[in-house]
């Protein structure tokens, strides 16, 4: 992951930073609502890409928010993919892709699935990490795969799990460590706001 920094030691960390609850992407907008804002990643809230020049609108998005969070900082990068049991194999068609984009991740956390447990199909969430320097077009080709819908529950966050940056395909949930900070963020990037009231 990198010097110093152990699977248990992040785990660790998050469970200091952030007790509230597993780092599961998809809840933190829900866990975190009073420091949260949803970003849209094409205008007029349209989801998926269909050219080049909208992946490059999607991506300077994506970035510039990324930018604002993290630059001149390290930033861990968070993946992940599903199993049958704790230890594996992969369940799910994004494990390859997974694998390809986030190839040094490692794994971190194993999550298992509580909402609807199936005896015969038991299912576990498994989050991998790797730590690196924050650079704008870093992560170009994950975030791609993420707008594609081809990798899901990604996210990003500094080393001191302050900020989180979870894109999906269509946007990117942001939690701030203030509702002062997220107001501001928001108030620079008000046209990439989703239009309904409840910011969704």
């Amino acid at each position: 992951m990198s010097a110093g920094v152990t699977p248990e030691l992040l785990a660790g960390l998050w469970q200091e930073r952030r007790p509230s609850g597993p780092p599961i992407a998809h809840t933190f907008r829900s866990r975190y609502c009073d420091r949260w804002v949803r970003f849209h990643s094409l205008p007029e809230s349209k989801r998926y890409p269909e050219s080049e020049d909208e992946y490059a609108i999607l991506l300077d998005r994506y970035n510039t928010i990324l930018d604002e969070l993290f630059a001149g900082t390290d930033v861990f990068v968070v993946t992940m993919d599903w199993s049958h049991t704790p230890t594996g194999p992969a369940g799910h068609p994004t494990h390859e892709i997974r694998q390809k984009l986030h190839a040094h991740g490692i794994l971190w956390w194993t999550e298992s699935e509580q909402d609807d447990p199936d005896p015969e199909f038991p299912a576990y969430t498994r989050l991998y990490a790797t730590r690196r320097p924050w650079e704008r077009g870093c992560v170009d080709e994950l975030l791609r795969a993420v707008a594609d819908e081809a990798v899901v529950e990604a996210f990003f966050t500094d080393t001191e799990l302050r900020r989180i940056h979870h894109p999906y395909d269509g946007g990117a949930d942001v939690v701030l460590t203030t509702t002062a900070e997220r107001d501001r963020l928001r108030g620079r990037h008000t046209a990439w706001l989703p239009s309904n009231t409840a910011g969704l």
